[in-house]
């Protein structure tokens, strides 16, 4: 579960950033996880809940915003939004569709107190 690895780092990431703008404690925090990122959100929820007992994040409400896929369509050269890799370009029907987008997580916003 790499879950637990990637949440350690956003830990480390919001200590930092936390020490750099002089606050103590985090009360919200905001992530974009792509749908392609193989990122669980309920098991990253459970891993940022528990590991962030005794950190500045302790009490923090973890809010993910998931994405669509972005793909461009080989059949009609559409731009297209999807919500899995398996769909089919919504303007023609075609399943060639290159990925341009989709396997980010980013860190979006902390709120602190």
């Amino acid at each position: 579960m790499h879950e637990l690895s990637v949440c350690e780092h956003l830990l480390n990431l919001l200590d930092q950033e936390a020490a750099r703008h002089g606050v103590n404690k985090i009360t919200r925090v905001r992530l974009e996880i792509s749908r392609l990122s193989c990122l669980e959100p309920n098991a990253l929820r459970f891993a940022f809940d528990t590991m962030a007992i005794g950190t500045i994040a302790e009490t923090a409400e973890l809010q993910i915003d998931r994405p669509p896929i972005r793909a461009t369509c080989k059949g009609c050269g559409a731009a297209v939004k999807l919500d899995s890799r398996l769909d089919a370009c919504p303007s023609c029907g075609s399943t060639r569709l290159e990925i341009r987008g989709g396997e980010e997580m980013r860190l979006l916003e902390m709120e602190a107190a």
